[in-house]
């Protein structure tokens, strides 16, 4: 009885799934993708989290799914040999850093190999602008992750959210929904932007800049 009951309970634990690590060991260059954004149902559709919606679309792209983990939800997708760690933080924008930091760490990925995606009231909607280093433009986001890393060296690409806004309106504007019209031509853009990411990842941050930015 004794060596049933082991067996069964032996055979149980062999047979439970298996959690899946979130990024690979295999060989292959790796880049953190990292989307900022706020997490919340309330916040799912506003434009401070379009860094969310274009991960969430690279993955989608992919067939890839996130999974909950560590200051935020990762996925994995492969591009011309690359690996690409999709990374939206839980820690909510303004402790981005704290997020970044860690994947970094925790996936052996240098800062050269980071690119973070943002909103940005300074550009129209839809365009996109990709730099490879710089300052955080006032963005609160950037800010924390140039204080946890220590540096601005690192790429990032900025997604237009308009600044179409009366004095004093920000913090509502960027925490608004997408107008009507906005909502319409949205995945295009997306679109682009996830192209802009690929470039980054299989070509480097200079094409990426003279293929998308001012499109």
């Amino acid at each position: 009885m004794k060596k049933l009951i082991e067996r069964l309970f032996c055979s149980g634990r062999d047979n439970a799934p298996q959690a899946k690590q979130p990024f690979s060991d295999s060989n292959g260059v790796k880049y953190l993708i990292a989307g900022l954004g706020n997490i919340g149902a309330k916040y799912a559709d506003t434009r401070h989290n379009i860094g969310f919606r274009v991960v969430d679309a690279l993955a989608a792209a992919a067939g890839a799914t996130f999974a909950t983990d560590r200051y935020g939800s990762v996925a994995e997708i492969r591009h011309k040999g690359r690996i690409l760690l999709l990374l939206k933080p839980s820690t909510y924008m303004n402790l981005s850093g704290k997020a970044v930091s860690y994947w970094l760490q925790r996936a052996r990925i240098t800062p050269e190999n980071l690119l973070v995606v943002l909103d940005d009231i300074a550009l129209p909607f839809g365009a996109v602008r990709l730099r490879g280093k710089g300052s955080d433009g006032g963005h609160n986001g950037l800010k924390n992750i140039n204080l946890i890393l220590g540096n601005g060296d690192y790429a990032r690409l900025r997604f237009g959210v308009g600044g179409d806004f009366p004095k004093g309106y920000q913090i509502d504007h960027v925490l608004g929904q997408w107008s009507d019209d906005e909502a319409r031509a949205l995945p295009e853009r997306i679109d682009m932007a996830c192209d802009a990411v690929r470039t980054f990842a299989a070509s480097g941050i200079n094409a990426a800049m003279n293929l998308y930015n001012n499109r």
